[in-house]
C-alpha cells in the first residue's frame, strides 16, 4: 500500500509539474543558439566601427579566420563576462592578431553608438594590452537590418524586454572561416585557451566542426555582482530536479510492487 501510494503521488506530481516545466523550458529554448554550421555570413553587410566609419563585414574578415562575439556594450549582465573570458583565453592561446585571426565584437542593440563601442574597446584593452594595438580587433555597431542579417546567418536570437529593459539572448562565440562561413561554436562562458586556439586553427583550414552539446546560458538571468543566476533559473532547475527525483521514486515503487506480486 505504501509503495502504491508513493507511485500515485509521484505520478501526480510529475503530471502537475510537467506543463509548467514544459512552458518554462519552451520559453527559454526560443533563445537557444540554432547551430548553423557552414552557413555563410552576409559579407556585404555594412556596419560601423568605433570611429563611426562604415565598413563591410567581409573587409573585416579579410581572408583570416574570425571570432564573432555578439552582445551589447551596455549589458548589465553576462556580455562583459563573455568578453572578459574571451580576452583571457586569447591571452593564453598563443594566437596573434592580425596574423592569426580577426575579432569582431558586434552590438546587437541598434541604438548603441560608435562611442559605446570605443569605450568597450578601451576598457578591454586594459585587460589585454595587445588589443589596443591589434588592427584586427573590431568593436562594431549596426542598423537593425544589418544586425538581423548577421544574427540569422549564425542562428542567434535575441529580443528586447521592455520590462527588464534588457536584451534576452544566449551567451557564446561563433568561429568563422576565412571565407566567412560558420566553422564552430563555443557556447556559454569559461573559454579555455586550448579550445579557442583549436577552433581558430580549424577555421583557418576551412574546417567545419560538428554541432556541440547545447548550452543555454541566458544573459538576462545572470547576476554579475554575485556571479550566479537569478531565482527564475534556480527555480526552473529545482523543478527539473524535483521531477527527476519523483519519476525515479515512482519507478522504484512500481518495481517493488511488481516484485511483491511475483
Amino acid at each position: 500500500m505504501i509503495a502504491r501510494a508513493l507511485s500515485v503521488v509521484a505520478l501526480m506530481a510529475v503530471l502537475l509539474a510537467w506543463p509548467a516545466a514544459s512552458r518554462a523550458a519552451g520559453d527559454l529554448a526560443q533563445f537557444a543558439w540554432q547551430q548553423r554550421l557552414g552557413s555563410a555570413l552576409p559579407l556585404d553587410a555594412v556596419l560601423r566601427d568605433e570611429t563611426g566609419r562604415a565598413v563591410r563585414l567581409g573587409a573585416l574578415i579579410s581572408g583570416r579566420p574570425a571570432i564573432l562575439a555578439l552582445g551589447y556594450f551596455h549589458c548589465p549582465n553576462l556580455c562583459g563576462v563573455v568578453r572578459a573570458d574571451l580576452t583571457d583565453a586569447l591571452a593564453g592561446s598563443g594566437l596573434h592578431a592580425p596574423a592569426d585571426y580577426a575579432l569582431i565584437v558586434l552590438s546587437i542593440d541598434p541604438d548603441e553608438t560608435a562611442a559605446d563601442a570605443r569605450d568597450a574597446h578601451q576598457q578591454e584593452a586594459a585587460r589585454m594590452p595587445a588589443a589596443a594595438e591589434a588592427a584586427a580587433w573590431h568593436y562594431l555597431t549596426g542598423s537593425a537590418d544589418a544586425l538581423n542579417a548577421v544574427e540569422q546567418a549564425v542562428g542567434f536570437r535575441a529580443r528586447f524586454d521592455p520590462v527588464l529593459r534588457q536584451f534576452l539572448h544566449p551567451a557564446g562565440l561563433v568561429i568563422l572561416t576565412a571565407q566567412g562561413a560558420v566553422s564552430s561554436y563555443l557556447l556559454g562562458v569559461g573559454y579555455r585557451p586550448g579550445d579557442l586556439r583549436a577552433a581558430v586553427t580549424r577555421a583557418g583550414e576551412g574546417g567545419i566542426a560538428k554541432a556541440v552539446l547545447p548550452v543555454l546560458l541566458l544573459c538576462f538571468h545572470y547576476d554579475p555582482v554575485t556571479g550566479r543566476y537569478t531565482l527564475a533559473v534556480t527555480r526552473l532547475l529545482q523543478l527539473a530536479a524535483g521531477i527527476t527525483v519523483l519519476t525515479l521514486g515512482g519507478t522504484i515503487a512500481l518495481a517493488l510492487r511488481r516484485d511483491r506480486h511475483r
